[in-house]
């Protein structure tokens, strides 16, 4: 049994960028945890004399806050208030040379299929009894659920490939058995991640295989919700929808970037899907699970995009109303395709043109808020702030969607983890108010 001193023990672990950071982060503090390590997240007052920064490498602005960040604990460690700093996560995989020049203060940056290796660093060992174990940051009662890594799709603006390789399936028994034991830790929805959910099948099994992977853990006793995140619309496997339709834990709600509304940019973009492929798939989407909620995101001032692409895209949200949606403008990510296009829509004309989509959004969604006034809704409630319980309908996935306001009173109280039905009674654009039934 390995004997460390208690002050050299202490970890804290900081997460940046996405939901699948997320989940690395808890699994590695699961590794450490069994080594023994005692270990917190994002603790900002920490004891802690190691620190790991799990950093994200996706688009500009990600990349400045993960070397801001680093910069930070750089400092604090040449203070001589932290003994080791550590790097890894998707900008350390993707500029890891570049990165132990220009800030040789950090002991040893990893990529992002590197954590034996890293424990090994750190005098752990990596326990392979312990695969799919992880230490949730979230509250319990939901989690960030990943059945693949990694993503085969040639889109023209993404750095993601080279980042997490190609993609790679979970089996399907190792995730049901995940699910289990997340359910009988008290998780009641399980938010399925992946670069690329409707790919998962072809690596491990030679087809397409989330419909049964969705029947399987809808069967898991305890799972309340399921909810589905990132799916790519190019040869979308619509039996899922089926599944989604029959079972009542799989929420009524689906995340699908399609980045773009007009042809000219889809083909650019190398998207693989036309305008009116697109529009026919939401069609048939929600003909066939009515009522479900649909979000996208979509990218603005990518290389060759002009004033009639822009005019089309926003015609496109205008008349497909997506019920949630978010736009990034467009980051030049040196090494992808569009790298090789000229960075041709100035920045401020990118944020102008995103600015325009979302306020479209804006009205759209305080439009299908307001026809949400007068019906009850099944409600997860995730905290109690600023005088109000605050939870989510199916429809919305924590964090980037609408939230449920229900005020605190004397004789209306909610258990955080617990569902209850709420009577929706006012609407604003992104958030719903109403009171216990």
């Amino acid at each position: 049994m390995k004997v460390r001193n208690q002050n050299q023990n202490k970890v804290n672990v900081i997460t940046l960028g996405c939901s699948k950071n997320i989940v690395d982060s808890e699994v590695l503090m699961g590794q450490l945890q069994a080594n023994d390590f005692d270990v917190t997240h994002e603790a900002t007052k920490s004891d802690a004399n190691i620190v790991i920064i799990n950093t994200c490498g996706f688009i500009d602005n990600a990349k400045q806050e993960s070397i801001d960040t680093i910069l930070r604990y750089a400092d604090e460690k040449e203070a001589g208030r932290l003994e080791k700093l550590y790097v890894t996560g998707c900008l350390s995989q993707r500029y890891k040379d570049e990165l132990e020049v220009e800030i040789p203060q950090v002991d040893a940056y990893f990529g992002t299929l590197e954590l034996p290796q890293m424990l090994k660093v750190l005098n752990a060992d990596y326990k392979h009894e312990l695969v799919g174990e992880r230490l949730l940051t979230t509250p319990r009662h939901y989690a960030y659920f990943k059945i693949a890594e990694g993503c085969n799709r040639p889109c023209s603006f993404c750095a993601i490939p080279l980042m997490r390789g190609k993609h790679v399936d979970r089996t399907m028994d190792d995730l049901v058995r995940d699910a289990g034991r997340l359910a009988a830790q008290g998780t009641k929805e399980l938010i399925l991640i992946a670069q690329d959910l409707t790919y998962y099948g072809l690596q491990a099994y030679g087809e397409r295989k989330l419909p049964e992977l969705l029947r399987r853990l809808s069967d898991v006793n305890g799972i309340e919700w399921i909810r589905m995140q990132y799916a790519y619309p190019s040869q979308f496997p619509l039996e899922a929808l089926d599944v989604m339709a029959e079972r009542a834990n799989i929420c009524k709600y689906l995340d699908m970037p399609l980045q773009h509304g007009s042809d000219n940019m889809l083909k650019t973009m190398r998207r693989g899907i036309t305008r009116r492929r697109t529009s026919e798939l939401v069609d048939t989407i929600r003909q066939r699970v009515p009522g479900i909620a649909l979000r996208t995101t979509l990218i603005s001032g990518h290389p060759g995009e002009t004033a009639a692409d822009f005019e089309e895209m926003y015609e496109f949200v205008r008349q497909t109303r997506f019920e949630r949606l978010g736009i990034f403008t467009y980051s030049h990510e040196d090494n992808t395709h569009s790298y090789t296009l000229e960075d041709s829509v100035p920045a401020e004309l990118k944020q102008e043109r995103a600015d325009a989509i979302m306020e479209l959004q804006q009205g759209i969604s305080l439009e299908l808020n307001e026809a949400r006034v007068g019906q009850t809704y099944k409600v997860l409630f995730d905290r109690k702030e600023s005088g109000h319980f605050v939870g989510r309908t199916e429809f919305d996935s924590p964090e980037v969607d609408n939230e449920v306001l229900v005020p605190v009173e004397k004789d209306t109280f909610v258990r955080l983890g617990d569902f209850a039905n709420v009577k929706i009674t006012s609407a604003t654009d992104f958030d719903l108010y109403g009171k216990l039934v």
